[in-house]
């Protein structure tokens, strides 16, 4: 496999243990996770004390690295100006944690729009918030990744790219998740087009757009095969991050607005395990078949 693209993926999607969640990744063949759900508990909620003493030693144990923070940052409503100072405090200690974890990436969200409204006139106060946030980061010489998010501001191509060219930090760039885009009703190579020079970090989640159900990568609308091959041979280097989501995992209840039984329809007879490697063997196959000239 090309030696610049790192896999790397959301592993409480496997178990809320983490030493499962480890042990796992590791059987694999994998040497990185991106952290979320530890042992039930947010990584958001989490202190840097809690962190050395808890969850370093196990990852030193098991070999593994940390790709990316899987924060909640971001995912409140964007009129929510209590929780909105609580973030601000969350992202320091977050910062903390990834200097700690040796892991250079916190993964983020533009903020919930209230139901009915027209997002395009929350743009200011959007980008405002972001830009604080990117001081915050920038502070701690981490990088903001935004994820294209449901039901968030930054949810559409377009949005992202506004954001994204306003907010204008080395410390705010973008994430490319093609599931989320098709579940938005986004063609997904347009927007590769459009943000391309702003993604550094890849989340590999399919879907399709009829009932917006997440499927195995490769064989939804997300355009993953296609895609990939355009940013390999662009020079893209970095993480490629396994988000499954095929099966119903216990934190997947903070993650989403809407009811997560809508876009996960049912387990496909895998539990977190099976569904895991299943994406990550998918993943591989697309790869091999990029390198062997097959896409």
């Amino acid at each position: 496999m090309n030696k610049d693209l790192l896999i790397s993926g959301f592993s409480d999607e496997i178990s809320s243990d983490f030493d499962t969640q480890l042990e796992v990744v590791a059987n694999l063949g994998m040497r990185y996770l991106s952290l979320r759900g530890i042992d039930g508990k947010n990584i958001g909620d989490f202190s840097v004390a809690e962190i050395k003493e808890s969850v370093q030693p196990r990852l030193q144990k098991a070999g593994i690295g940390v790709s990316s923070i899987g924060s909640p940052l971001g995912k409140i409503f964007i009129n929510d100006e209590e929780g909105f100072a609580k973030q601000k405090v969350m992202l320091k200690e977050l910062c903390k944690i990834s200097n700690l974890l040796d892991c250079k990436y916190i993964r983020i969200f533009s903020f919930y729009i209230p139901k009915g409204e027209d997002a395009d006139t929350f743009r200011e106060d959007v980008i405002s918030k972001l830009k604080q946030f990117a001081a915050i980061a920038a502070e701690y010489n981490v990088i903001l990744l935004h994820e294209n998010e449901k039901d968030i501001f930054g949810d559409i191509a377009r949005r992202c790219n506004e954001i994204l060219k306003a907010v204008d930090s080395p410390n705010f760039k973008a994430i490319f998740d093609f599931a989320n885009f098709v579940q938005c009703g986004e063609d997904t190579q347009a927007c590769y087009d459009l943000l391309k020079d702003e993604v550094i970090y890849v989340h590999i989640k399919d879907a399709v757009s009829s009932d917006k159900e997440n499927v195995v990568c490769g064989t939804g609308e997300g355009k993953i095969p296609e895609l990939l091959s355009q940013f390999i041979k662009s020079g893209y280097k970095g993480f490629l991050t396994l988000e499954p989501h095929l099966v119903l995992f216990d934190s997947l209840k903070d993650l989403e607005l809407e009811e997560a039984a809508e876009i996960i329809k049912d387990n496909k007879g895998l539990d977190g395990v099976g569904a895991y490697k299943l994406q990550y063997e998918a993943l591989l196959d697309i790869l091999n078949k990029i390198e062997s000239g097959e896409m």
